[in-house]
């Protein structure tokens, strides 16, 4: 029998491509798209992108998408609280697999794959480890289209945001900002994709700063500043 499955579904480049493998595999039966939004602000968190957008996304895959809403800030605890809600009616109804569309961070899979143990789930990373390169090239080629929504400002100039990603925003990157963004150098949206019947019609809005405070692993008080370019559905 198909496992069922579900996609970590953040509306950007990787997970968008982590799809179209397991779509073209047929090897899972995928039954969610499951989203983290901003309950707030109703945004696709970290992201930024407008729900209505999200919304289009999942009409254009015709797969069912599950919102988990959050606060504008939550803590680790909660958040684990929230995700344990909404994953348990999946669970209930038969999803054994879930989808993420990571790369390289091997701290990051490994807490994937120890929280997920935990309610018998099974994670897949269809991208795992391919260079980041050889993952932007598949994706032109594919006819994937996406636009940068937010930066880290720490990494990136804030021309950068906004921008449509393509060969030349790559060969703009320093060098030390990964072409994949591995590392939340930036985020983006999906508007085109081969398995979207149309495209998503957008128009870009302003472009706004905001500043986060938060602590690293050695208690030491840090502060993070990113830029949001609105995306305004026509």
């Amino acid at each position: 029998m198909t496992p069922k499955a579900l996609m970590n579904w953040s509306g950007g480049k990787d997970s968008a491509l982590s799809l179209y493998h397991v779509l073209q595999q047929k090897e899972c039966d995928m039954r969610y798209l499951l989203t983290s939004v901003n309950d707030s602000f109703r945004r696709i968190s970290m992201h930024g992108v407008r729900e209505d957008l999200l919304d289009q996304q999942a009409k254009n895959l015709g797969i069912e998408l599950v919102k988990l809403r959050l606060p504008e800030t939550v803590s680790m605890e909660e958040y684990q609280t929230r995700m344990a809600e909404t994953m348990q009616p999946l669970i209930g109804e038969g999803v054994t697999h879930s989808i993420f569309g990571d790369i390289f961070l091997e701290d990051l899979r490994q807490h994937r794959e120890e929280r997920l143990a935990q309610v018998g789930i099974q994670g897949i990373f269809p991208i795992w480890k391919r260079p980041s390169l050889e993952l932007l090239a598949e994706f032109w080629d594919l006819g994937f289209k996406t636009v940068v929504v937010s930066i880290n400002g720490n990494q990136l100039d804030t021309s950068f945001c906004g921008r449509i990603l393509d060969r030349d925003f790559v060969k703009e990157l320093p060098k030390n900002v990964d072409p994949c963004r591995e590392n939340g150098e930036f985020h983006t949206f999906v508007f085109e994709a081969p398995y979207f019947p149309e495209p998503i019609q957008f128009q870009p809005g302003e472009t706004v700063e905001k500043t986060y405070q938060f602590k690293n692993s050695a208690g030491e008080d840090l502060t993070s500043t990113y830029f949001f370019t609105d995306l305004i559905p026509i």
